[in-house]
């Protein structure tokens, strides 16, 4: 009933008076000179411009207007390039001497053509129709209220689920213990799309997807599609199956209203009723607004090659502002004198900031974080700390009865501190959250099957069998001064790992960590992890100090259940710009938790940890209480037994992660008395001075090798390399032993994996030279038969 009446009433109309027409028309006439400005004085450089949806401009005004007039304390906007530049100039307010200076440089010299040169500090900036902006929108009686546009990279609809992410953030209160409190009235999200890439673009439907669950939900979002009719080349019946651009969000119930880009007041009665619907029933509402693509792509692709006819029409046809400023002549509201007045002093603007635009200076390197290391920081917790908090995470409510088998698991942490080794993974990541929420800090954990743990390690949410209810013993700590939130997410990578890169860049202060449910999985966020967490600080200075768990190992469980793709991430690292862990034990992981949760404002970086999946239960990795209650994270650790005989090790063997339990827990390991098995515990930051140290430690070495499960061209072989020959001053042999080269991560054969990893530990454990020449042979046989 409600959107009946809406479409069919005047309600929406209503306020449009002669006033507001002729503001409509001046705002219309600074979103068309902008672009013709630019486009005689670039000479046609690209800019992506928004004209023939020129209205998308003062459809956003209105919309923000009614935001601050309602109440909202933060509006996040979300768009690719088309009409970019002009949504910055006119609704972030960006100066247009910026926008000049930024196309007077393109025209003079690219100052970041060589940034990747030894002399880079890994700033690189971005074209400047990918740049985000925020503005303080104030208006007369109305408080102050932050809008941002999300930094996007040309992946156009990747954006989408990062400003929900930061939408989510700016709505919840995190100071106090329990569940965040979300007020949806608080910030809202509007995501602009484009009418070929909404429904080409699988994150759109993911995104979408998010609107309705509890842990993403933003209490509706306003989605503008830009509907150009065109996508590059490709007419609407080569991009798409449905009628419409819009149809993908029939399927998850949201209203749309198709409008019009040459009607101005439809366009803005559109946006009226889409804040109201938003507002009323905090639900999303989709406006599709149906306009054309007045040049081509972008302004030096030429659309009459491929769209003659199209474009014949649309050489012909009038532009939204000249239609509008008739529109008024004929009622009286201006005269054509006026109208053209408004354009002279538009252009006289311009002019004037062009003059001035020698003063502004371009974008120069965040000197902030550039060089830094790692600082060590305080992470133990005294033992009657750690006590008293693993108590109080064992409380349950009265009555609250737990599943028999997992609160049998939940119950022997009680006895765990007492035993040597026997603080499980789970356990300690437990005790870090714990601790952490007692710091403070507030912690956010996503991912699927995050709440139980993809290997049922977790438990960090209870179920009576009885009633069904829930009790989580985070969120009723009472040493916890913060609040701690754990959802499950959707059979989502893409979505979900954008939604908290978001969330991250907008509450620096908060532990995320997205959880995949087998590391490999982390695929299908690739474009999330290259285009925003990995480059976001040297493209557009923004600091994400997000988490990712990606389970990693190598048990025979065939290629999609092994690699976390560790090789990717290590190519991916440059200018201190992320951790990338691969600990071997439940106090190293206690330790690394409460280390990035102590750096989150003042050294944020994202954190990749290979966590494991055998090692979660594995009583090798498990640590015992004085292993938390003393020390810190430790990049290397080196072999406390080989250290006694120093003398006579002839070989160092690296390695991390399981691999190092693997070797250890063999049954060569004993006898091995001229080996030496050190564990890189962190590959980036390289710890290349302490690599150093260790291997001054060992005066009679002959050979160092890199032992790891993954096929040779993968895992960190090819990363570490290098650095060992130049930074650690290593001259002798080195060289890997691994998995043979492979196009395919790893075996399908639990038996044929068992073998190859027997093989692995003899050669590196073996130091005679008939056992590492036949541990050579086998290598080669191994690439024949993977290649066959």
């Amino acid at each position: 009933y409600w959107l009946r009446d809406a479409a069919e009433g005047q309600r929406f109309f209503e306020g449009i008076d002669a006033a507001a027409r002729c503001d409509l028309l001046q705002r219309m006439t600074e979103v068309e000179v902008f672009e013709t400005y630019l486009d005689t004085w670039t000479q046609k450089a690209k800019r992506f411009s928004i004209e023939g949806t020129d209205m998308l401009v003062p459809m956003l005004d209105d919309i923000i207007h009614q935001a601050a007039v309602g109440g909202m304390r933060e509006v996040v906007l979300a768009m690719a390039h088309r009409g970019r530049l002009n949504v910055l100039a006119h609704v972030l307010g960006k100066p247009y001497e910026k926008t000049l200076a930024e196309f007077a440089e393109a025209k003079r010299r690219d100052d970041n053509a060589s940034v990747a040169g030894k002399g880079s500090q890994g700033w690189t900036g971005d074209v400047k129709y990918h740049l985000g902006a925020r503005r303080a929108y104030k208006e007369s009686g109305i408080e102050e209220m932050p809008l941002t546009l999300v930094p996007n990279p040309s992946h156009l609809e990747f954006v989408n689920p990062v400003a929900e992410g930061h939408a989510r953030a700016a709505q919840e209160d995190r100071s106090r213990r329990g569940v965040p409190s979300q007020n949806v009235k608080v910030a809202l999200p509007i995501l602009i799309h484009g009418d070929a890439a909404f429904p080409g673009q699988g994150v759109v439907a993911e995104t979408l997807n998010l609107s309705g669950l509890p842990g993403y939900t933003t209490g509706g979002t306003i989605h503008i599609i830009v509907n150009n009719q065109i996508g590059f080349t490709t007419l609407p019946e080569e991009g798409r199956s449905t009628t419409y651009a819009s149809d993908l969000a029939k399927g998850f119930e949201i209203p749309i209203v198709h409008v019009n880009a040459d009607d101005p007041m439809a366009c803005l009665a559109a946006a009226r009723m889409a804040f109201a619907y938003r507002a009323r029933f905090q639900k999303d509402f989709l406006i599709d607004l149906v306009g054309y693509r007045r040049n081509g792509h972008n302004e030096g692709d030429q659309p009459r090659r491929t769209q003659p006819r199209m474009y014949e029409i649309i050489d012909q046809h009038p532009r939204v502002r000249a239609k509008w400023a008739k529109t008024l002549e004929a009622q009286g509201d201006v005269t054509r004198d006026e109208a053209e007045a408004m354009i002279t002093a538009v252009r006289a603007k311009l002019d004037a900031a062009r003059a001035a635009m020698v003063e502004i200076k371009p974008d120069g390197p965040d000197e902030t974080r550039r060089g830094a290391r790692t600082r060590q920081v305080e992470t133990a917790l005294p033992t009657e700390r750690l006590i008293e908090l693993n108590e109080a995470l064992l409380t349950r409510p009265e009555g609250f009865t737990v599943h028999a088998p997992t609160d049998a698991i939940l119950q022997r942490r009680r006895a765990a501190l007492t035993t040597p080794g026997g603080i499980s993974w789970a356990h300690a990541e437990s005790l870090a959250f714990a601790a952490t929420l007692a710091d403070g800090i507030p912690i956010r954990l996503t991912g699927q099957d995050a709440e139980r743990g993809t290997f049922d390690q977790r438990n960090l949410v209870l179920h009576d069998p009885t009633t069904g209810a829930r009790y989580t013993p985070l969120e009723s700590l009472m040493q916890s001064r913060a609040a701690f939130a754990v959802f499950n997410s959707p059979l989502s990578e893409n979505a979900a790992l954008g939604f908290e890169y978001g969330y991250s860049i907008h509450a620096p202060g908060v532990l995320i960590l997205w959880e995949g449910q087998f590391g490999d999985f982390a695929n299908g966020a690739q474009v999330i992890i290259d285009q925003f967490l990995v480059s976001g600080q040297a493209k557009w200075r923004q600091a994400a100090s997000l988490v990712l768990l990606l389970p990693h190992g190598y048990e025979g469980q065939g290629p999609e259940h092994s690699s976390a793709r560790l090789e990717r991430f290590l190519q991916l690292c440059a200018n201190d710009n992320m951790r990338v862990v691969n600990c071997t034990s439940a106090a190293q992981y206690f330790h690394l938790l409460r280390r990035q949760a102590a750096l989150l404002e003042t050294d944020p970086r994202p954190l990749i940890v290979m966590s494991p999946k055998r090692l979660l239960r594995d009583a090798r990795a498990g640590s015992s209480l004085d292993a938390l209650a003393t020390g810190t994270f430790q990049p290397i650790i080196d072999d406390a037994d080989a250290r006694k005989r120093a003398d006579r090790i002839t070989r160092l063997v690296l390695c991390s992660g399981k691999m190092y339990v693997d070797l250890v827990a063999s049954q060569e390991y004993p006898t091995a008395e001229g080996v030496a098995v050190v564990r890189v515990e962190e590959l980036y930051p390289f710890p290349a001075d302490l690599l150093r140290g260790v291997i001054a430690g060992y005066p009679n070495l002959e050979e160092i090798v890199w032992v790891q499960e993954e096929p040779e061209n993968m895992g960190a072989w090819t990363f570490v390399a290098p650095r060992l020959a130049a930074l650690c001053g290593w001259t002798g042999p080195l060289r890997p032993i691994s998995r043979g080269e492979s196009a395919s991560p790893a075996e399908g054969s639990a038996r044929r994996h068992e073998s190859e990893q027997a093989r692995i530990i003899l050669e590196a454990l073996k130091t005679s030279p008939a056992l590492a020449l036949a541990g050579a042979r086998e290598t080669t046989a191994s690439q024949t038969s993977v290649s066959e």
